[in-house]
């Protein structure tokens, strides 16, 4: 297909226009499951007109998001980071107030608070969520007792989680009169990486919130509550 700047690739222009990553996209051009203009497509690496070509996901129509959107979210305990929950528990998109249809930047367990992120940019999430842009977020974990400096070190050097090293983490206490209470600064997001780290030691995570995402915190923010990322700090990411 020839090449313009009215072209994008397939699998660009999924994720930027719904909630999955490129990756996710990947698999469902494998799996037969997107059409343009009604044909079935297997090819990786296709370019598309989103002017002229029709795109379909599982037969649904895909358009293109007018207006992109980027919140911070103080997630509270007890919400479900999902666009929908088939159990109906509460999920964090219902705490924001909005007629387009946004998604989580990555996943916060339901027990965990802190610093949420919420875009219908497929592009920007996929880059805050990449490792290789090593973006920082930062947890304040209170643990069942307090952590020994042998582990600290060990942990801050990356350890096996299921047969894959973690990247090197800063872990420091800001407390140096309970050390059960840590900070702890990751450039990965692994399923309940920051649990399973202290737990596979012995040490049972009694309280864990994120206070950071990059350069955002939830200052001004009470749990539940959320606002509009401005366009400098949408910038800061994208620098």
């Amino acid at each position: 297909m020839k090449e313009s700047e009215n072209y994008t690739r397939l699998n660009k222009y999924l994720s930027n226009n719904t909630e999955f990553a490129r990756r996710k996209i990947d698999e469902f051009i494998n799996q037969g499951r997107i059409t343009v203009n009604n044909k079935v497509i297997l090819e990786q690496g296709l370019q598309i007109n989103p002017e002229i070509d029709e795109v379909r996901l599982d037969g649904e129509r895909i358009r293109e998001k007018a207006n992109k959107k980027y919140f911070i979210l103080h997630k509270p305990i007890g919400f479900i980071t999902t666009t929908d929950d088939e159990k109906n528990r509460k999920t964090v998109i219902d705490l924001i107030k909005t007629n387009d249809r946004v998604f989580p930047i990555g996943r916060l367990d339901s027990d965990t608070s802190g610093v949420l992120l919420l875009t219908n940019d497929g592009d920007f999430a996929n880059k805050l969520m990449h490792p290789k842009f090593k973006v920082e977020k930062t947890y304040i974990v209170t643990l069942s007792k307090p952590l020994e400096e042998k582990l600290r070190a060990k942990l801050s050097g990356g350890i096996k989680l299921n047969g894959k090293k973690t990247a090197p983490a800063k872990i420091v206490h800001p407390n140096k009169n309970d050390l059960s209470i840590v900070s702890i600064t990751l450039t990965e997001g692994r399923n309940r990486q920051v649990r399973r780290m202290f737990e596979g030691y012995g040490y049972f995570v009694r309280k864990l919130h994120r206070i950071s995402y990059g350069h955002l915190t939830v200052k001004g923010l009470n749990a539940g509550e959320y606002r509009k990322l401005n366009r400098e700090e949408i910038n800061k990411f994208n620098k």
